[in-house]
């Protein structure tokens, strides 16, 4: 996902300034945008979560089946100067998840088909703090990064379910930190920015909450298990 991501980023920014880059200077619009020590917007976009694990044995690794999830939130930005900017981006994120286990994990133990697939629904309340580092404005593009550092509420994580895997619950905490890198480009627009962007992230701390059997399949080999994802965003300023 790392490699992936940062391919994709390279891949916009370039092509996108090379295009500008050699082409003829054109009339800027909104030249004034950037100027406000404080601008607001929103965003939309697509995420795809994933799981990172460690484990305690060498057993085959829990599988995750990812699907794409749904992005929305709101942009708060202060202006530091011409090329830097902290934003503040609140949103929703809706994803869903499913982990395949290995036979190997209920070795010696009866089992169904439905004890090898957990299925882990999130609904976070998504709260990042950014650091944008911008290039200078070439006519009406000014590629970027961004980095930083976000905290998340699992609305869904069951973390005090007082059921665990033994009753089909799998249980994930509810408060998760993240730190996060991106890039993307800001489209100057005759009425508003446009920006689409790609970010990955990447938790900090475990997300397992553990059964109340210290020997339970499902949770007893994982060290940890930590979140990590790729956003995409199409930003309106």
């Amino acid at each position: 996902m790392k490699h992936l991501f940062f391919v994709l980023a390279l891949l916009i920014c370039t092509h996108t300034a090379s295009a500008q880059l050699f082409s003829k200077n054109k009339i800027q619009n909104n030249q004034n945008m950037d100027k406000a020590k404080w601008s607001w917007g929103y965003f939309l976009g697509f995420n795809s979560y994933d799981f990172n694990f460690d484990y305690h044995e060498d057993l085959p690794d829990i599988q995750t089946l990812k699907s794409i999830g749904f992005s929305v939130g709101l942009i708060g930005n202060m202006r530091v100067n011409d090329y830097i900017d902290v934003r503040l981006e609140p949103g929703l994120f809706i994803t869903k998840r499913e982990l395949h286990y290995h036979t190997s994990y209920f070795n010696g133990l009866s089992y169904n088909d439905s004890d090898l697939l957990r299925e882990v629904n999130s609904t976070y309340i998504h709260i990042p703090l950014l650091l944008k580092l911008s290039t200078k404005r070439v006519n009406n593009i000014k590629p970027f990064v961004v980095g930083g550092f976000s905290t998340a509420v699992n609305l869904s994580s069951n973390e005090s379910n007082p059921d665990d895997n033994s009753n089909g619950q799998f249980r994930t905490k509810s408060g998760m930190l993240f730190y996060e890198l991106g890039a993307g480009i800001d489209i100057y627009l005759p009425w508003f920015k446009f920006t689409p962007s790609i970010r990955g992230i990447f938790a900090i701390n475990d997300e397992l909450v553990r059964d109340i059997d210290p020997d339970s399949p499902w949770t007893s080999n994982i060290a940890s298990m930590k979140t990590r994802g790729l956003f995409i965003n199409f930003t309106f300023q």
